[in-house]
């Protein structure tokens, strides 16, 4: 028993069978009543030549026969194999054992046979396979013959051989003719039911049932096969090119595409192309990198930003253009292409490309590349034929970039939290690298750490001078007209209701006033709060309900109260209005601007908003996965830091008149020229920064906006001017620079102040240029 599809017991041919040339010898006896003068002429010479040779009319058990009488064989012969097709057709013989070629045409013997002319076995079908199919043509014959059953079995039989030529394989339909076969019974045969008919025929894959119903020994053959193979490589490899991109992960892993390749180049028969896809991802203008994923281009091997890289860019670009695919018939003899491309692909050994856009719909989504170390190999015939299957690719390259984006976007989501679009390259890498362990089972799957070495970083800060102390002056305003109202209840209240407790709450309320007069500390809102909540509303809501002459009192203290918060919530309202305008002032410009900023150089950008707002900026090559970077890109965002800090300053002061609190903003600019490293940190999902050294730039963040000016009690940050802190001669003399043009652009006034700043703990040696903003 072998496979459940195939079923067959026995492991030879089971029938009685013998070459015999008698049923092509009847067909030319009868061709002698016929009025066709060229067959009767041939079939009145086959007869004169068998009376020479009667061991022909016998079944032939003995080949050597054959070579004695090749004349007769050939015009015997003449009914299969017509003169003009001889030398292109791939046509054979063989016996009902199915063994041997006794006469064939050249091709035939090339494609199928070996030296001694038996049948090479094909490489897609095993020898079991091959006798089932054998089988089961002789019991449909005999169905036919012998029942009057019909056996529909138009199926095709696919035969895949080695071309030793190309070094590729074929694939040729095998079209078999059995018009010379001859089926006769030895016995008498059993009588078969519609019902015995109909269970055979429902067992087609089963031979076992029919060598039940109908045993071999009872039938003999006789004649020979005819074989026509007919090269169907094409067809055969398009529709297993199709199969195998409609498949998941078809271009993710490299031994699928390696088999991808071979196709390829069994399908133009060359051996030595070369496949290669570039998938391009377009909202980052880039060739995806997929290492072992999408990204299989041979072309596309250099780093992005070199010139083979810009070439081969510039080649998508054109062919996006133009829509017209590129060929080129040799590499080393064409300016097609640009010099660092060509070079690149000559050192690969490449003579001869072909490129053609992928497309998914209207959208370009990547490149098809067939590449030859043979000049001329590929040419607009190559073209054409490529053409056949280039939608398949394109859409195995969307399938599968849509995949590979959703893997991605899964773990981002699990890992980080939103990332800045300027790194999000730097994140997708990290997850495809962690995606390659998890599906190569290499290495711990934890997410590999993400550094950005050697960036430099500026900071700037508007800070809303003393809102610290306004926004404690407005929360115990707030608290004091809060306890007056409630003491003015209980006052009215104890003058028509003599009860102790309301003394005993008049009391508390009165002693918190007085505390409050001393100052507010942190807990004192809270306890009065509470006591206000559970003590004094409470009864509150009794004296409502027995003494109504109460009520306008009651209702005036409810009227003063925020609904939402249920306290009195008026200066500290104002203050958070003001502050919250002042902020959101800020932080739009800024976003606004930041938005222009990228534009000059793509960086990384994040801002904060407390009683003011402030953010960071981090530049460097580390950062930016495509343009190189250059350190007059830094100056051009310090310059643009300053500028935006004059106009924060412009607009903060204007907004003095909406402000129902008078607060003002001061402004700070820390420079800091040693690059750094920013390292992710996944446990709190943000950047730092890397190192202990490094460390002293974020305590000098987090400590000079409270700086004072040495040998004063002045505070360096002051309204209306920008501070701007350094360390470094070169730093100063670099943003002096920039304060002279812009008060020659009427930004600045005219003035500089150069400040020495008092020790910081745990800094120190800190210097100060302070100017002043037209408002």
């Amino acid at each position: 028993m072998h496979s459940q599809e195939h079923l067959i017991s026995v492991t030879s041919f089971p029938f009685k069978a013998h070459l015999s040339f008698a049923p092509i010898i009847r067909y030319w006896q009868q061709q002698q009543d016929g009025c066709r003068t060229s067959a009767l002429l041939c079939a009145k010479e086959i007869n004169k030549q068998l009376k020479q040779a009667p061991e022909l009319l016998e079944p032939i058990i003995d080949f050597s026969v054959l070579q004695q009488h090749e004349c007769i064989l050939d015009l015997l012969m003449t009914a299969v194999f017509p003169a003009a097709t001889r030398e292109v057709e791939a046509i054979g013989t063989v016996g009902p054992n199915y063994d041997v070629s006794f006469y064939h045409t050249d091709l035939f013997k090339q494609i199928i046979l070996n030296d001694h002319n038996h049948l090479k076995r094909p490489l897609n079908i095993d020898e079991q396979r091959m006798l089932f199919n054998r089988v089961r043509m002789v019991y449909f014959l005999i169905l036919e013959k012998f029942y009057g059953v019909q056996v529909p079995h138009e199926e095709f039989l696919i035969y895949t051989v080695p071309d030793y030529q190309l070094g590729l394989y074929r694939h040729y339909n095998v079209e078999i003719n059995t018009h010379f076969l001859e089926i006769t019974n030895t016995q008498p045969l059993p009588e078969l039911s519609e019902a015995d008919l109909q269970h055979l025929l429902d067992n087609i894959r089963n031979m076992d049932v029919w060598m039940e119903a109908l045993p071999p020994e009872l039938f003999e053959i006789n004649g020979f096969y005819t074989l026509h193979l007919v090269d169907v490589t094409v067809q055969e490899v398009l529709s297993s090119l199709k199969n195998d991109l409609l498949e998941r992960d078809v271009m993710l892993a490299p031994d699928r595409f390696e088999q991808l390749q071979e196709k390829v180049r069994i399908f133009f028969k060359r051996p030595h192309l070369q496949l290669g896809v570039a998938a391009f991802h377009k909202n980052r203008s880039t060739f995806v990198n997929f290492g072992n994923k999408i990204n299989h281009s041979f072309l596309l091997q250099s780093e992005p930003g070199s010139s083979s890289y810009v070439g081969f860019k510039s080649i998508y670009d054109t062919l996006v253009r133009d829509g017209q695919p590129l060929v080129v018939k040799d590499v080393a003899k064409t300016n097609q292409l640009p010099d660092g491309v060509r070079e690149e692909m000559l050192g690969m050994g490449i003579r001869n490309i072909i490129l053609a856009l992928l497309r998914y719909g209207d959208e370009p989504i990547g490149i098809l590349e067939l590449g030859s170390p043979n000049p001329g190999d590929l040419d607009n015939f190559s073209l054409a034929k490529m053409e056949q299957f280039l939608p398949l690719f394109s859409v195995a390259v969307n399938r599968n970039s849509e995949e590979i984006e959703a893997r991605v976007q899964a773990v981002i989501r699990e890992k980080f939290t939103a990332i800045h679009p300027v790194l999000e390259w730097r994140f997708r890498e990290a997850a495809l690298n962690m995606l390659d362990k998890i599906n190569n089972n290499t290495g711990p799957v934890e997410m590999e750490p993400i550094v950005f070495p050697d960036v430099y970083p500026l900071y700037a800060a508007a800070d809303v001078r003393g809102s610290s102390t306004e926004r404690n002056t407005a929360i115990l305003g707030d608290l004091v007209e809060h306890l007056h109202l409630a003491e003015r209840i209980l006052k009215k209240a104890i003058e028509v209701h003599s009860l102790p407790i309301l003394d005993e709450l008049r009391f508390s309320v009165s002693k918190h006033l007085r505390q409050l007069k001393k100052g507010l500390l942190s807990q004192d809102g809270i306890l009065i709060f509470e006591m206000l909540r559970t003590q004094v509303e409470p009864m509150f809501e009794f004296l409502e309900a027995t003494h109504p002459d109460l009520l306008p009192y009651i209702q005036n203290y409810r009227d003063a109260m925020d609904p939402e918060l249920g306290i009195l919530y008026k200066r500290r309202k104002a203050f958070e209005e003001s502050l919250t305008l002042i902020n959101e002032t800020i932080s739009e410009y800024i976003e606004q601007e930041e938005q222009n900023a990228q534009e000059m150089y793509p960086h990384y950008f994040e801002k904060f908003k407390t009683d003011g707002v402030e953010f960071n900026i981090y530049v460097g090559a580390s950062l930016e996965e495509r343009q190189p970077f250059d350190i007059m890109f830094l100056r051009n965002l310090r310059l643009w830091q300053l500028m935006v800090m004059c106009e924060v300053t412009r607009r903060a002061a204007a907004l003095k008149p909406q402000l129902k609190v008078p607060l003002e903003t001061t402004q700070l600019i820390l420079i800091h020229s040693q690059p750094l490293a920013i390292r992710f940190r996944q446990d709190e999902r943000k950047f730092d920064v890397d190192g202990a050294y490094n460390i002293r730039y974020e305590i000098v963040k987090k400590r000079v906006d409270k700086a004072l000016v040495r040998g004063t009690e002045e505070r360096l940050t002051q309204p209306g001017k920008i501070a701007i802190v350094y360390s470094q001669a070169r730093e100063a003399n670099e943003y002096l620079e920039y304060i002279e043009y812009l008060q020659n652009k009427n930004i600045l006034t005219d003035g500089v102040e150069q400040l020495e700043i008092e020790d910081l703990q745990g800094v120190s040696g800190l210097k100060a240029l302070r100017v002043k903003v037209k408002c």
